[in-house]
């Protein structure tokens, strides 16, 4: 049996892309696809050969591969698939527009809704550079949401990070998902039932993120705050900041688990797709204050593993920051949790009990489930 393993696009490393790089992991011999390959950017795919479409040719498009957005699911249409039996697809946008032969099938890893096409205004506040040619770019942006629908019918079945996401793929795109969580690489983490005297955020920091709501409930509060990420936002975020509250800027991995293992609490204000943040923060015995919507939701126990706060704002979530203050955390329970349910083995359990389920049995024995 042939397997292809397709992904919108190889030329970052994002919480798609490590989701991607699990699949390699655990389909060797299958074959990649990508419509542009940037390798010193991206996953370690350790020399396995990536098929990419016609438009890796174009000087600059790894690079720049946000601007060729109309010329995506062309090239993915384009790819020749046909001698596979089995296509598994990790996408947030694209990837799902392929085709394949029949009898195949197509078993879509979707990470979201394409969300420049469906939540327009709330992505591109992340890339400011685009919101001065938006009444240029939303005719083309209409077409590219006729050509979303239309091919989000390719796949046969859907699998999606968390609930809200399953949610959202039945709300537009009008199909069921099976919903499994996605690990992190536990082993990264430190365990600490030492704590000292500070809160921890760790974010890009952008718009959506929402650190402006974590930083002037911290200015009231007093509280030590260390803030570790880059992004546009933080000379904004560094002038309404008080003296307790210190911006990191980008740290090693080393010292980001370090920081994380001794953090009081970790505070999250963004609305997540999943995010693997507060699963990290568990991983070292932290509990996590975060916004109690979306991806949390799966993967947070309240009072447990941390508590939400209702509404983004300094006042809710002063609130439940001085709740979190008068509780006892069990640090061992904390990091048992993210142990048990967010592991590797444990998602590659998940995973093949649910193909050995939806693959006829002669498919399921060939990639021997």
């Amino acid at each position: 049996m042939k397997i292809a393993l397709v992904h919108d696009y190889l030329t970052q490393k994002g919480g798609a892309e490590r989701v991607f790089e699990l699949l390699c992991k655990h389909f060797p011999q299958a074959d990649i696809f990508t419509s542009l390959y940037d390798p010193q950017r991206t996953i370690d795919l350790r020399n396995r050969l990536v098929n990419t479409t016609k438009l890796q040719s174009i000087p600059g498009a790894a690079r720049y591969f946000r601007l060729f957005a109309p010329l995506y699911f062309p090239a993915f249409r384009a790819l020749d698939l046909q001698g596979y039996d089995l296509i598994l697809s990790s996408t947030t946008s694209f990837a799902k527009a392929v085709r394949k032969a029949p009898g195949a099938i197509h078993i879509c890893f979707c990470h979201n809704i394409t969300r420049f096409l469906w939540d327009t205004q709330t992505y591109l506040r992340g890339y400011r550079e685009y919101q001065a040619v938006y009444p240029l770019l939303e005719p083309i942006f209409q077409q590219l949401r006729k050509m979303d629908l239309e091919y989000a019918d390719e796949p046969d079945i859907y699998v999606a990070n968390s609930t809200i996401v399953a949610k959202r793929i039945s709300q537009f795109y009008k199909r069921p998902a099976t919903t499994i969580n996605y690990p992190i690489e536990i082993e990264r983490f430190i365990f600490s039932d030492q704590k000292e005297d500070y809160l921890l955020v760790s974010s890009r920091l952008l718009s959506y993120k929402r650190v402006d709501v974590i930083v002037e409930a911290l200015n009231w509060l007093g509280w030590p705050l260390l803030i570790t990420g880059d992004g546009p936002e933080r000379k904004r975020l560094e002038a309404i900041a008080l003296d307790n509250v210190c911006f990191l800027g980008h740290v090693s991995d080393e010292e980001r688990a370090t920081l994380m293992s001794k953090a009081r609490m970790m505070v999250v204000a963004a609305l997540e797709d999943y995010g693997l943040v507060p699963i990290e923060a568990n991983a070292s015995g932290t509990p996590v204050i975060c916004y109690g919507a979306g991806g949390v939701l799966d993967t947070q126990m309240p009072g447990v593993t941390g508590l939400f706060f209702n509404r983004q704002t300094p006042d809710a979530l002063q609130n439940t920051l001085l709740q979190a203050e008068n509780l006892t955390w069990d640090y061992q329970q904390i990091r048992d949790h993210a142990v048990t349910n967010f592991t590797e083995a444990a998602f590659f359990q998940k995973l093949d009990t649910f193909l050995a389920k939806v693959l006829e049995p002669p498919l399921a024995k060939a990639i021997r489930l």
